[in-house]
C-alpha cells in the first residue's frame, strides 16, 4: 500500500491550499484517513481525520479554517486549508488505516508535503 500526497507549496497569510492523498495497492478497505503535520520544533500532531462514514475530527487551531473530505471510490483524502497562518507552516503527512486482504489493519504514511505560509 502506498500513499501519495500532493498539493503543498508556498502561500501568503490568508491564502488557501488544497492537499490530496491517494492510496494505492491491494487492500480490503480503508477506515480512518487523516492529516498530520510536523515542524522542527514540534512533534507530529493530528490536524484532522475522517472515517469511512464521513465523521470528522479537527485539531482546535484549524477548526473553521480547514476542511477534510474523502472520495471513498478513489481512496483519496483531501484537506482544504483556508485562511492560512504562518503557524500552519509544516510538513503535512497523510495517514490511512488500511484493512488488508488478510483482515489485518495497518497504518500507512504518505511521504509528506511542505506547506509554507509567509509574506
Amino acid at each position: 500500500v502506498q500513499l501519495q500526497a500532493s498539493g503543498g507549496g508556498w502561500v501568503q497569510p490568508g491564502g488557501s491550499l488544497r492537499l490530496s492523498c491517494a492510496a494505492s495497492g491491494t487492500f480490503r478497505g480503508i477506515d480512518v484517513m487523516g492529516w498530520f503535520r510536523q515542524t522542527p520544533k514540534k512533534e507530529r500532531e493530528l490536524v484532522a481525520n475522517i472515517n469511512s462514514e464521513g465523521h470528522t475530527n479537527y485539531e482546535g487551531s484549524v477548526k473553521g479554517r480547514f476542511t477534510i473530505s474523502r472520495d471513498n471510490a478513489k481512496n483519496t483524502v483531501f484537506l482544504q486549508m483556508n485562511s492560512l497562518k504562518p503557524e500552519d507552516t509544516a510538513v503535512y503527512y497523510c495517514n490511512a488505516g488500511v484493512m488488508t486482504t488478510t483482515l489485518r489493519r495497518y497504518h500507512y504514511w504518505g511521504q509528506g508535503t511542505l506547506v509554507t505560509v509567509s509574506s
